[in-house]
């Protein structure tokens, strides 16, 4: 009996052992979930900053809505997101919310069509795809814009993203800009109402559909395009040029001055050189960190997290081709985060 009674406090010994473990490395991992826009260049940035610092950070890559929704549940540390809150999303928060600008990418039309590679598309034509109204590959519209490309009399496969995603507000966002109709119809939103297409969750979802889908049209943040070797077009800026999605037309786009909360459209931009369908993606957090059980000392990781993002971190933005915070816009997300504070005392 003593043997057995033995072993029964060994393995409860053991068992007590393993959730203080459990309970000591849930301390050192931060929590994040949102965007699949910025998550190669978050994938790059977390993985370099566990190498340097005694902190893990898990973000799961789940759409800029879902990561809203648990920053709402309180169940992560910080959101990812490439739109700012809404009213309603900020209702249901309840008390501020941070927007701290970490770098900002471009959203791209992706397309499969057989023997077609350089495609060029104005955001007129490119609503009128959404809508439903432009159907064929070969319609006079798109051929208008394209002299000297043998188009085929092929079916136009619409692809969108079925979740709540940042990526569908900026496309959105510049459609709604350029194309009355889709404004007045559809508008802006992470989750609006398609006239038409099929849904694919993620980027990586859209990415997958238009790849294996001959004749499909899509849009993915620029670094998936590029990863997954896909086609992607020229779209017309306000300035009636054909601008390529480049690291280049995205930084011409984005080197504008930001408003003290950071929260700014950059969707057809005024900048001749600049790509039109551009944004920054932030990192959103509680202003005042003490919430529930958290404390002081889990802040101050999270601080200390996002304060390497817009500083060291910006080197490994340009190898993924989004564009660095500019000097003016880093002053803007340093002082946010300056201003986040633990039970009313700042942070940092």
């Amino acid at each position: 009996m003593k043997v057995i009674k033995s072993l029964q406090l060994a393995v409860v010994a053991i068992a007590a052992s393993c959730i203080t473990l459990s309970a000591s490395a849930q301390e050192n991992t931060l929590l994040g979930a949102g965007s699949t826009f910025v998550y190669p260049l978050f994938s790059k940035i977390f993985a370099e900053y566990s190498q340097k610092h005694d902190v893990k950070v898990n973000y799961q890559s789940i759409g800029s809505g879902g990561g809203i929704l648990q920053l709402t549940n309180k169940t992560v540390d910080f959101g990812g997101s490439d739109a700012p809150l809404n009213a309603d999303q900020s209702k249901k928060i309840g008390v501020p919310v941070l927007h701290i600008p970490m770098a900002s990418g471009a959203v791209v039309v992706t397309y499969n069509v057989p023997g077609v590679g350089a495609l060029k598309l104005t955001g007129k034509d490119l609503a009128d795809i959404y809508l439903g109204k432009i159907t064929k590959w070969n319609s006079g519209e798109i051929a208008a814009t394209n002299k000297g490309v043998k188009l085929p009399d092929m079916p136009i496969v619409v692809i969108h993203r079925s979740d709540g995603s940042g990526t569908s507000f900026i496309f959105t966002d510049y459609l709604t800009k350029v194309n009355p109709e889709w404004a007045s119809k559809v508008g802006k939103a992470s989750a609006v109402n398609w006239p038409t297409g099929l849904g694919g969750k993620g980027n990586e979802g859209v990415a997958g559909l238009v790849k294996q889908t001959p004749g499909a049209i899509g849009y993915n943040e620029l670094a998936y395009a590029i990863q997954n070797k896909m086609e992607y077009a020229d779209v017309q800026n306000k300035a009636g040029k054909f601008i390529k999605p480049t690291l280049e037309t995205t930084t011409a786009s984005s080197n504008v001055e930001l408003p003290a909360n950071a929260e700014v459209s950059l969707t057809n931009t005024d900048n001749p050189k600049g790509y039109p369908i551009t944004s920054f993606t932030w990192a959103l957090i509680y202003k005042d960190q003490k919430y529930g059980d958290r404390s002081a000392a889990r802040a101050k990781m999270l601080l200390d997290l996002l304060w390497y993002n817009i500083h060291d971190g910006q080197k490994n933005c340009a190898p993924l081709n989004y564009a660095p915070l500019s000097k003016s816009a880093l002053k803007v997300a340093e002082k946010i985060l300056k201003s986040a504070t633990y039970d009313g005392k700042a942070i940092l």
